[in-house]
């Protein structure tokens, strides 16, 4: 069997599939790229939400003492106007004694 012609056997990597490897890593690489991009995202715009939702806490505890100290001064001026109107009254009536 000396005269056999010999297959040509393929022991490398051909150029069509180092081609194939380098879609398939730049592929990965790239979406790994998108997926770090976002999270950032959505990080950075997480950080700007929570700033947000606590200046939001901090007005919403700031307007309930406004309220309150409106509430305090309202009843502060009506008892103060009942005084004086009481006090105008006792004085009208002593002068026209």
């Amino acid at each position: 069997m000396p005269n056999a012609p010999t297959v040509p056997v393929d022991n490398g990597i051909t150029l069509k599939s180092g081609a194939l490897n380098i879609v398939v890593i730049g592929t990965i690489v790239l979406l790994a790229m998108i997926k770090i991009f976002v999270s950032n995202l959505i990080y950075s715009e997480s950080k700007i939400v929570n700033t947000i939702q606590s200046e939001i806490s901090v007005l919403k505890a700031e307007q309930v003492m406004l309220q309150q100290s409106v509430e305090a001064l309202k009843f502060k001026n009506k008892v103060a106007d009942t005084i004086f109107a009481i006090e105008e009254n006792v004085e009208e009536t002593q002068e026209a004694l």
